[in-house]
């Protein structure tokens, strides 16, 4: 006997894809967020780049060097360059006028184990007053670091990212013209000691100092690695024991980068750009209830040119003045009541309920923390 099994209509379907869709996203929410590894709050001490600074020479611009009458330093550059190639000037020979060369600031980064014969980028920028760098050659420069030592050396051609023109006194620019940079433009001459294999423990620094994260960071390594290998020294520094083989080391830190941290919240701090008037809050900004009253002072200065024309055959001059108008005005500030905000998303909606321009805000935020309904550290940078 032949059993025919009906099939479902398409409003069925439609209703099982729903319903499968309605269960992968409770799925999803079920699901634990992303944690954050050690490798992203902490590093490991002594493992660090070191800058390097070095002083040299760009040539072969086209006349856009500088000008040597105003910077002789440039001209004393170069004599010492050719001199040191055995080319020296006669003696009491008028200084060349060099339009094709620029004295320049060179900087690099020279990452940490970074070893003898490996490449680095380098920045050039100008130091006196030429007027564009595009075309030009680095010659030799020494790098040297902290401690006076050579540690790289830099040459090439200079990428700058701009052009630019002028002609009859009209001057059209795009980008910056006196900076530049050269990829793979030095050449490490010498390796940085770093203590990562000395001793029998290595020191994790935390980004940030948070003594809730420094004991998290021990306590995760303790249970993944046992008892008594991590200690949190401080809420910055955690101390963990290491091998002492190498390769054993290598491969322990490599681990201990990715064990993953349990969700915390991190201490509420608000951040204040006093400059470009930027305002960051994080996550864990609450705001308390407060009234707030602020007021806009505005003042306008405006000057009118009145001419004092003497009378006919009186030999007066005629005299242009300034009349000079003043307004003060003073816009009314309103009390407006603002209710506590446990979450960042009413924090935000109670600050835009003011209308207050962000330089405003800054001055708001201020007096809101000094009255205690601010729930957060407040940071001006």
């Amino acid at each position: 006997m032949t059993t025919f099994v009906p099939l479902p209509s398409s409003a069925a379907v439609r209703a099982l894809r729903q319903l499968a869709a309605f269960g992968l996203l409770a799925l999803a929410a079920a699901l634990p967020a992303h944690a954050l590894r050690i490798k992203e709050v902490a590093a490991v001490q002594g493992v660090r780049s070191n800058q390097l600074t070095g002083y040299g020479l760009v040539v072969g611009l086209d006349g856009t060097g500088d000008q040597t009458t105003q910077m002789p330093i440039t001209t004393q550059a170069m004599q010492n360059y050719l001199q040191q190639a055995g080319i020296s000037l006669p003696a009491g020979a008028t200084a060349p006028q060099l339009k094709n060369v620029a004295t320049v600031i060179v900087t690099a980064e020279l990452p940490a184990f970074a070893q003898p014969g490996q490449t680095i980028d380098v920045s050039v920028a100008s130091m006196g007053n030429a007027k564009s760098l595009r075309g030009g050659t680095l010659i030799a420069t020494p790098l040297r670091g902290a401690d006076g030592e050579i540690y790289a050396l830099a040459q090439g051609n200079l990428v700058v990212g701009g052009a630019g023109a002028s002609a009859g006194g009209s001057k059209v620019q795009v980008n910056h013209l006196s900076a530049g940079r050269i990829p793979a433009g030095a050449l490490v001459e010498r390796t940085v000691p770093t203590p990562l294999h000395d001793g029998e423990t290595i020191t994790l620094g935390l980004n940030a100092s948070d003594f809730q994260t420094a004991r998290k960071v021990a306590s995760v390594i303790n249970m993944r690695l046992g008892a008594g290998t991590a200690m949190a020294l401080d809420g910055r520094s955690v101390q963990v024991r290491a091998p002492q083989n190498p390769g054993a080391r290598v491969n322990f830190i490599a681990e201990l980068e990715e064990l993953q941290l349990p969700d915390s919240t991190p201490a509420a701090k608000v951040v204040i750009n006093a400059r470009t008037g930027s305002i960051v809050l994080n996550q864990a900004v609450t705001l308390g209830p407060c009234a707030i009253a602020h007021g806009n002072l505005s003042i306008t200065i405006s000057s009118t040119p009145v001419i004092s024309q003497p009378a006919p055959l009186s030999q007066g001059q005629t005299v242009v003045a300034q009349k000079s108008d003043i307004q003060l005005r003073q816009d009314g500030g309103k009390v407006m009541q603002v209710p506590a905000s446990p979450q960042l998303a009413d924090v935000v909606r109670a600050l835009n309920t003011l209308g207050a321009t962000p330089q405003d805000l800054l001055a708001i935020l201020q007096a809101i923390k000094a009255a205690g309904a601010l729930n957060a550290e407040l940071e001006v940078i």
